[in-house]
């Protein structure tokens, strides 16, 4: 009788394998990072192969810490940041160029010359998606332009095209030797090269874009089982795959229309379950698929994403050494009352939500002689909470459902005085869960629900519990005031990147 379930994280920094029990607690992870590969201005790339070692490394790991006899897992299921681009050789699973990050901006021109005809909302009634430099199908069109015989490979069906969870399943399920080429509904979803409607890639967009069908992983539901694993948990079925927003979206249990999270990563993404039928937005934001069960019908999303928000806690450490670790960013923060004035908008990779700006970039605004470091970390950690609250107010207008409290998770809802911040600038609650590593729970919660480990969705609920909950301190009348001191500094983000 199996015990556990597991799940492989691929996050933009770094993989993690995690074992979870039948209550959704935490029994064993090992976590490693990779390089980020800056070769350009705004190129961002990571070294697939190194990518897969440390997945072999993690698992390897977690299995001996723990002790767990695989046998007593009874299925896998992969997470994955999203959108970031891998073509590789089938033949030997060599990749022919470096993955392409999602916050890479290289396709901005693609993408200008695909909106010259129709706009930038040219794909959205199909794809849900803006024309932006952010999704898969304009970096699988970069390499094919780009990348040395390339294209006549793919035709030839030589060439395999996945974002990282297909990567990641096709390795672990034996790679050149019948590994399973697939994906599922949440990151087909974020190529803008899948229909909404028919969950399968788009004929006429595939044209436009010039990509080669037979290069194309099958799109699959989130929870079935693809294949079964090699290596150190051979024989255990592979059985669920979310892109990783979504499989957040899955382990804080929003399986409701009008429930919401969000989750703090490198970037900030807010989700907002809206039922069986996808809303097309009119305020800025993604409609996106949120999961499909087995042979259930599919559920879509509203999503607001944010390019860098744990990122900048990033730079302020790793390129201008204002601190040591990430963590110390709070108390640099806590040594001023306020922000002295000042906004930072992280528009390193152009604006995402609500904006889709690829001409934006990065502004530290509002700067006077009194202004210290504890200012800049303190207005760094508000960026976060000022872009989440234009996503919310987007959000609340396009769904007409006003969200009455947040459900956070990912890495930096350990901040407290971001919480804080961020239950004020929203004034509604904000809810931490006892499980704030919701990302590889849900993909845990797919692989589980494929085999029979849980029996129906409505059984996870039970698992989730409240760690903290923040409330609103601040009065509306001062909450405004800082509000629209941000609007006016993203405006001067604008128009700035001339491609």
């Amino acid at each position: 009788m199996a015990k556990y379930a597991a799940a492989i994280d691929q996050g933009t920094t770094s993989t993690r394998f995690m074992i979870f029990d039948h209550g959704g607690k935490v029994v064993e992870v090992d976590q490693r990072e990779h390089e980020q590969i800056y070769p350009k201005p705004g190129w961002v790339e990571h070294d697939p192969m190194e990518i897969w070692k440390r997945t072999e490394e993690v698992i390897k790991e977690a299995l001996a810490k723990s002790k767990v006899d695989p046998k007593d897992i009874s299925a896998i299921g992969v997470t994955n940041q999203r959108e970031t681009t891998i073509v590789w050789e089938k033949a030997t699973g060599k990749p022919v160029y470096n993955a392409i990050v999602w916050q890479d901006t290289r396709t901005a021109g693609i993408c200008n010359d695909l909106a010259k005809d129709g706009g930038q909302d040219r794909f959205r009634p199909k794809t849900g998606l803006p024309l932006a430099t952010y999704f898969s199908g304009p970096k699988i069109k970069w390499i094919l332009d780009n990348v040395e015989n390339t294209r006549a490979r793919a035709e030839k069906g030589e060439l395999l095209f996945g974002n990282i969870d297909t990567w990641v399943i096709w390795n672990v399920t034996g790679g050149p030797k019948g590994g399973a080429h697939v994906t599922d509904v949440s990151n087909a979803s974020r190529t803008m090269l899948m229909n909404l409607e028919t969950l399968d890639w788009d004929d006429e967009i595939l044209k436009i874009l010039n990509i080669p069908r037979a290069m194309l992983p099958k799109v699959r539901p989130s929870s079935e089982v693809y294949g079964k694993a090699v290596g150190d948990l051979a024989g255990i079925p592979v059985a669920g795959d979310l892109g990783d927003q979504q499989a957040a979206l899955f382990g804080q249990t929003c399986f409701s229309p009008g429930e919401a999270k969000n989750t703090y990563g490198t970037g900030c993404f807010m989700l907002l379950n809206t039922g069986t039928k996808p809303v097309p937005s009119k305020s800025g934001l993604l409609t996106t698929l949120g999961y499909k069960i087995g042979d259930q019908p599919a559920v879509y999303c509203l999503e607001g994403s944010i390019a860098i928000t744990g990122a900048l806690v990033q730079w302020l450490r790793d390129n201008l050494g204002l601190i040591q670790k990430s963590a110390d960013v709070e108390a640099l923060a806590k040594t001023v009352d306020d922000n002295g004035g000042i906004y930072f908008v992280p528009a390193f990779s152009g604006l995402f939500a609500p904006y889709w700006r690829n001409d934006a970039r990065g502004v530290l605004v509002g700067m006077t002689r009194y202004v210290n470091k504890g200012h800049i970390a303190r207005a760094a950690l508000e960026a976060t909470a000022f872009q989440t609250r234009e996503v919310l107010d987007a959000m609340n207008k396009d769904s007409g459902v006003p969200l009455k409290a947040l459900k956070v998770d990912g890495g930096m809802v350990y901040n407290e005085l971001l919480m804080q911040f961020q239950a004020d600038i929203l004034g509604v609650p904000v809810i931490r869960p006892t499980v704030a590593e919701t990302t590889a729970l849900g993909a845990a919660y797919a692989a589980g629900l494929a085999v029979g480990f849980w029996k129906e969705v409505e059984d996870l609920r039970a698992n989730w519990g409240k760690d903290k909950e923040w409330n609103p301190k601040m009065d509306a009348e001062h909450r405004e005031k800082l509000h629209k001191g941000w609007l006016k500094a993203v405006t001067r983000t604008f128009d700035w990147a001339e491609h």
